[in-house]
């Protein structure tokens, strides 16, 4: 008998250990066309706007993207990435190293969304709307179009803590890759194809500075003897030797497509995290079927963002909430308040002799109301700038 509750014991452990390997999944209750009644223009909107941002600045597509699949990777797809705060008095992801001043595209999320809460107030999650976005940058960038499907709810906490050891950097090479994006539900294959991102918006000098400057001081090698030299040259000269004051960002061209894997095969990547696909035998063979055939990465493209569209989303009336702007949770109205027992009412105050106007209740900080209005004519002023 001790035996078999031995037996019985080591089993758990194993599915308990191969359980807690898998830290998101992928969710499904997720609709396409999920506001055709509640919103039906929802979609065009956000397309409208991606579109327009797109046409004045070319960083917004890659922003985008990259911007969606941040929020995506660490708790979900659940909008806490354009957080300014946390109820909670975290700090929020978007302050955190792997974020911070290099992301682009929250102000037109806060123009899609003001635009449709003049439509449909409180109906379209800023979660969705990041969906959309990511999706109609893609296509503006090139891409054929894909489905979509919504009915995400926002999340209401964001803490940067949650970035550091769960998320890819640069620096890392394709076995803590691939374990990251299989702790995430997502494949190899979608490691790849989703680099492919890479292709459009730009790099700051500092995430392959590494590359190009003290390689390995121990063999005396300055630059990866993996890169092109002749790219080297050009990146040496367009980023000098770094300084901790300079941070100048090397741009790339502005279609996704499939040509970042060609590059790669030409020792012309970029990042240690970029040359890495090529020096495994595993992603390398993935990396040459996509520079043959650019339809197919197209296909896998869409297919990985789908997956990481749907990775831990908040579904149902009752979980999470729509935020009327998606810097701010919303604040809770009287039909929210949790109830209180007779043992939880406001507190008693210390002094009891004293008037109670002497110590007023501190009130809660009210967000900036946004207006549309407002956002037509900062749009105008930006483009015409």
């Amino acid at each position: 008998m001790e035996r078999l509750k031995l037996v019985f014991l080591c089993a758990l452990l194993a599915v308990a250990r191969r359980g807690a390997f898998v830290d998101a999944v992928i969710v499904d209750g997720l609709q396409v066309g999920f506001y055709s009644r509640t919103c039906p223009e929802a979609e065009n909107v956000v397309r409208d706007v991606v579109n327009s941002e797109a046409a004045m600045d070319r960083s917004i597509p890659p922003g985008l993207i990259r911007l969606f699949f941040h929020d995506c990777f660490i708790t979900g797809c659940d909008a806490s990435i354009l957080l300014d705060e946390s109820p909670a008095g975290d700090v929020p992801e978007k302050e955190s190293s792997a974020n911070g001043f290099t992301l682009i595209g929250l102000n037109t999320i806060d123009t899609a969304k003001s635009t449709l809460e003049s439509m449909c107030p409180r109906q379209v999650s800023c979660a969705d709307i990041l969906a959309f976005a990511a999706r109609d940058a893609a296509v503006a960038a090139g891409l054929p179009t894909y489905d979509v499907a919504a009915g995400r709810r926002d999340g209401v906490r964001s803490n940067m803590d949650d970035l550091p050891g769960n998320f890819p950097v640069p620096g890392h090479h394709v076995p803590r890759l691939t374990e990251l994006f299989a702790q995430r539900g997502l494949s190899q294959e979608d490691l790849v194809a989703l680099s492919g991102a890479h292709s459009i918006g730009g790099a700051h000098c500092f995430m392959f500075a590494n590359r190009i400057y003290g390689f390995s001081p121990g063999t005396g090698a300055d630059v990866d003897p993996s890169m092109d030299p002749d790219l080297a040259a050009r990146l040496r000269q367009a980023c000098p030797r770094p300084t901790p004051n300079d941070d100048p960002e090397r741009a790339r061209k502005g279609k996704l497509d499939n040509s970042y894997y060609t590059e790669l095969l030409a020792r012309r990547g970029l990042l240690t995290s970029d040359n890495a696909l090529v020096e495994d035998p595993q992603t390398r063979a993935v990396v040459e079927a996509f520079a043959r055939d650019d339809a197919l990465w197209q296909r896998k493209f869409a297919e990985a963002m789908q997956k990481v569209g749907a990775l831990d989303v908040i579904l149902g009336e009752g979980r999470g909430q729509v935020r009327t702007q998606c810097r701010l949770v919303n604040r809770q109205g009287p039909q929210q308040q949790p109830q209180q027992g007779p043992q939880s009412q406001r507190p008693q105050p210390m002094f009891p002799w004293l008037p109670h106007h002497r110590f007023p209740q501190r009130r809660p900080r009210r967000p900036f109301p946004r207006h549309p209005l407002a956002d037509m004519i900062n749009g105008f002023f930006r483009g015409f700038h």
